[in-house]
């Protein structure tokens, strides 16, 4: 997850205005793609003029806005709409991105969203890489590919995954979010009380105020959300990772897990290899 002091969603904005991206040059195309590898890259805070569809064809993308952190493991996409203020973080990765203009595609929602990349969307998103964004798309039938692309995204849109977590601007807030995330094998209500120096009422009261979910509920998503990644970047075995993220057992980190992201973790592994 992307972490880091709080900050108020102004002062985000602000940044991400500074740093306003036109993505297109000097040519004024409609969409094109971007093919990145590396092993760690912070874009710092920003927004673009363009629609944003990246996949990640091995590592992991962190994408954070100023109410929810996304994280989208290998195999899967994460959606930025033209205009939202993010900040992305690759680490070890290899992903390819597809920019739209938003007249070829509108999103009326303006949210980033982390999407399931079934093998349309994954052979569509490589073979777009022939036409990349620095140059038109006018050759090939590459108008059409795009415009073709743009309508089935509408349609994926709709697959949303639940990889993300809600972003504590609130200071308390998002200290118990970092103190959580680094104890999650072991996290209790009293050790984060005692940690931030809060009583639990105070705590279970500013945290709902701050993120519309109770801590436990966090807890639990936070878990299984670095659960998404150890799986991914690992070899370690079901059971550690339940062990690693706070499980008692195999059993119950997989139905938990099931429930969450629509797989078992073995299935989940075996996807993204």
């Amino acid at each position: 997850m992307v972490t880091g002091t709080a900050a108020s969603a102004e002062s985000l904005l602000a940044a991400a205005d500074s740093r306003f991206v036109r993505l297109r040059g000097a040519s004024a195309v409609l969409a094109g793609s971007y093919t990145f590898t590396g092993t760690v890259a912070d874009a710092g805070w920003h927004r673009h003029d363009l629609h944003q569809l990246e996949y990640a064809v091995a590592g992991v993308i962190e994408v954070e806005t100023p109410v929810a952190r996304y994280r989208s493991p290998s195999r899967q996409a994460v959606w930025i709409p033209a205009g939202l203020a993010h900040r992305s973080i690759l680490r070890e990765v290899h992903t390819v991105s597809v920019f739209f203009d938003p007249v070829l595609l509108r999103d009326n929602d303006c949210r980033a969203r982390v999407l399931h990349a079934g093998p349309l969307l994954r052979e569509m998103v490589i073979h777009a890489g022939r036409w990349p964004i620095d140059r038109p798309a006018t050759e090939a039938g590459g108008e059409s590919y795009f415009e073709a692309l743009a309508h089935l995204v509408l349609e994926w849109l709709g697959d949303e995954q639940p990889f993300h977590l809600p972003v504590g601007r609130d200071p308390l807030t998002a200290e118990i979010m970092r103190w959580t995330d680094a104890n999650l094998a072991s996290a209790t209500l009293p050790q984060v009380c005692r940690a931030v120096a809060v009583s639990e009422r105070t705590l279970r009261r500013r945290f709902h105020a701050a993120t519309g979910m109770t801590w436990q509920q966090y807890l639990r998503q936070s878990r299984l959300l670095h659960a998404t990644t150890l799986l991914v970047e690992t070899t370690d075995t079901v059971m550690s990772i339940a062990t690693a993220v706070g499980f008692d057992s195999a059993a119950a980190f997989t139905r938990a897990f099931e429930r969450y992201s629509g797989r078992t973790p073995s299935a989940f592994r075996r996807e993204r290899r």
